[in-house]
């Protein structure tokens, strides 16, 4: 949603089958996609295997690392490009990105590697708490959607996405972030 909002025509691409994605939709492998007709490509790869949650429950090795195989693919494309994912991915010389760096109420922090010059803009102090899992977010609290979390509508406000279900919003970056990269 935030490269639509920069202005990019947004086509999504996924093995699996997304029936509520809001753009152009292919259901095929990223990794062999056709690019030669973009301009822009955002790589999500998936990120369980480097994410904290799946550190705790071990359970990383039951997940490809797809990192360093759609890097390959992108250099060798040539276009600009951008590969998302959680702290503690192998990205080469990332930014980190912070909801609270956009005026939202997570503190949501993502990785981006980019073919091209970014900066990040500045990181504030994490001042509010975090509601605790499983029960509603009180009044100040900021939320890490994650899992089976409660307060999928005030989740829905602080990540700025009014259109995913609970299940989705765990799984998504804030629209704000992919308009910031896009800006450069």
């Amino acid at each position: 949603m935030g490269l639509h909002q920069a202005g990019y025509t947004v086509v999504g691409v996924d093995i699996d089958p997304q029936p509520r994605y809001p753009f152009t939709f292919y259901q095929a492998d990223a990794l062999t996609f056709p690019l030669h007709d973009y301009d822009f490509v955002w790589a999500s790869p998936i990120c369980k295997k480097f994410s904290s949650a799946t550190r705790t429950s071990k359970t990383q090795d039951n997940w490809p690392d797809q990192i360093a195989p759609i890097r390959k693919r992108l250099q060798k494309w040539g276009g600009k490009w951008c590969i998302e994912n959680v702290p503690g991915a192998p990205l080469v010389d990332p930014m980190m990105l912070c909801g609270a760096m956009f005026g939202l109420k997570t503190y949501r922090h993502r990785l981006f590697e980019t073919s091209f010059n970014i900066e990040a803009p500045t990181h504030p102090n994490h001042k509010a708490k975090v509601c605790k899992m499983g029960r509603p977010p009180k009044k100040g609290e900021f939320i890490n959607p994650v899992g089976h979390f409660s307060g999928v509508e005030f989740a829905k406000k602080a990540l700025g996405i009014d259109w995913m279900t609970r299940d989705e919003l765990s799984q998504s970056i804030p629209p704000a972030y992919a308009k910031y990269i896009a800006g450069f």
